[in-house]
């Protein structure tokens, strides 16, 4: 018999999920919900039935090992898994459809943590299977990253390599078979999950000690290292863990700025202190301007109003601006208590625009974030700046060292690239929501695209005036949003580079 990674990707992974579905199912027996416990019991049987079944019949075909193929997996994966995962919840979930609860796994499972359902609604298990799904999807996300996507030149790895993206370095195919796409894929995920998993048990741990109760805290701890924001009672404001708990949860957003708490080299020169990290720094950069553009408007109101503190507002206020603003830049989407507060006692309304621009900003490369990505805003500052000092010095040199020149030249003009193809997807989404839904406002659809694109569901929760209730979609809007949510999550030059007629005549080359 063949091994186990000779095996499909996606079927290895559908297996994983219909195992998964065990945990669910005995957190609901022991918690006497036998009809939730019987729905994630017995779907995954039967799911691991039928892949069963599937595995035996392909077990003697001759599988190919590319990382083309592997890249279509990764597409698939996006595609299938969410299905799967939409079993027990349409079963255990009363009064709903299947198409929602397909959307509610999608979203969880792309990190999005777009919801249809008020929490109360769903039982804990349920709320557990959800934020499994997104936990896993933020560690599929990195792992893809490392393993596929930046040996393709892919996934923000094209800025810095010189190459066109879509194609290995020269010389790649005399790799020796231990860099086979498969067993790098497993040597890869051996290596990320401890880490990964170590890191949300330490959060899950320390939230507890805030005085979190334990499930809230495990399932924000998994919310915060996958950046979904999942939560069982509707955000941090529900919660028990106070500023303690935003303080631990602002400490291990930073996995999403930068990779360095991972293993792997992807991208990270460890030679280089961490505050002259070039993600850091950006990420740094904007989240204090964000905080004090809202420090500064809602402070002003604080000084006029009265029985309030203006010292003990501004903290808050700050507090509450720095949190948030990091928490969405890394496409969390968590709220800030204090945000909130301070929203209510200034009567002003959520800065939308800002949190918009967070969104698309993004994380860090090879992290669970999404957006544009950090280093690609780097990037085209870098070449912003060094266009203005030419029209200073015409004649100028350029310095600061080879990489530099990298992301000022050839790595701005791909970030450029890839920026326009996320505003392009931006204005597909938008128009093919405003065909289905000619009634709604500009504003709501534009809030609705950008939050599937950047996978930040919390958006139509804080951007708009008024929440947009994911539920009062049409069934159309919700298909939409879900193709925008996999697009989002897989990026489009990944998409480009497997569909391609060139990436086609090629699927024979082996690295």
């Amino acid at each position: 018999m063949r091994r186990l990674q000779d095996l499909p990707l996606l079927l290895i992974l559908s297996g994983i999920t219909a195992l998964a579905m065990y945990v669910p199912a005995f957190h609901a027996l022991i918690l006497r919900q036998h009809a939730v416990a019987r729905a994630f019991f017995y779907s995954g049987t039967v799911m691991l039935f039928l892949i069963a079944m599937v595995g035996l019949a392909i077990a003697g075909r001759p599988g190919r090992n590319t990382a083309r193929d592997l890249l279509g997996a990764l597409a698939g994966a996006w595609v299938i898994l969410p299905l799967i995962m939409a079993l027990p919840f349409a079963q255990a979930v009363p009064d709903t459809s299947f198409a929602n609860a397909w959307f509610e796994m999608l979203s969880s499972f792309t990190t999005t943590g777009a919801t249809l359902y008020p929490p109360d609604r769903l039982p804990q298990s349920v709320h557990l299977w959800r934020s499994m799904a997104g936990w896993a999807g933020g560690f599929f996300a990195m792992l893809m990253a490392v393993s596929v996507l930046a040996p393709m030149n892919l996934g923000g790895v094209e800025v810095l390599s010189a190459r066109v993206p879509g194609r290995a370095a020269p010389g790649a195919s005399q790799i020796t078979h231990v860099a086979e796409p498969r067993e790098r894929v497993a040597r890869y995920a051996a290596l990320l999950f401890p880490a990964y998993g170590t890191i949300t048990l330490v959060l899950w741990l320390g939230l507890v000690i805030a005085g979190e109760t334990s499930f809230v805290a495990l399932t924000h701890a998994m919310g915060t290292l996958s950046t979904s924001g999942i939560s069982p009672v509707g955000g941090l404001a529900g919660g028990h863990s106070g500023f303690a708990g935003e303080a631990l949860l602002l400490l291990f957003l930073v996995p999403a700025i930068t990779r360095r708490a991972m293993p792997g080299a992807v991208l990270v020169d460890r030679s280089v202190p961490v505050w002259r990290d070039p993600e850091v720094m950006v990420a740094a950069a904007i989240v204090l301007a964000v905080a004090a553009a809202v420090f500064l408007r809602r402070f002003a109101i604080a000084l006029d109003l009265q029985g309030v503190d203006p010292f003990s507002a501004a903290v808050h206020s700050v507090w509450g601006a720095v949190f948030t603003a990091l928490s969405f830049l890394t496409t969390t989407g968590f709220e800030s208590a204090d945000w909130v507060a301070a929203r209510a006692w200034s009567g002003l309304g959520t800065p939308g625009l800002l949190l918009l621009g967070l969104a698309i900003t993004g994380g860090g490369v090879a992290t669970a974030a999404g957006g544009v990505k950090l280093l690609r805003i780097y990037a085209l500052a870098l070449h912003g700046q060094r266009e203005l000092e030419r029209i200073i010095h015409p004649n100028s040199v350029a310095g600061k060292g080879p990489v530099a020149r990298q992301l000022r030249n050839e790595g701005a003009y791909v970030a450029w690239i890839f920026f326009m193809l996320f505003a392009m997807s931006i204005g597909a989404v938008l128009l093919a929501l405003a065909l289905a839904m000619p009634k709604d406002a500009f504003d709501k659809l534009l809030i609705l695209a950008i939050a599937a694109l950047t996978t930040t569901g919390q958006l139509a929760d804080l951007a708009a005036d008024a929440p947009i209730r994911y539920a009062d979609l049409n069934g159309v809007a919700k298909a939409i949003l879900g193709v925008g949510m996999i697009v989002g999550r897989m990026e489009t030059l990944a998409i480009l580079a497997l569909f391609v007629p060139e990436a086609w005549a090629r699927r024979g080359a082996r690295w």
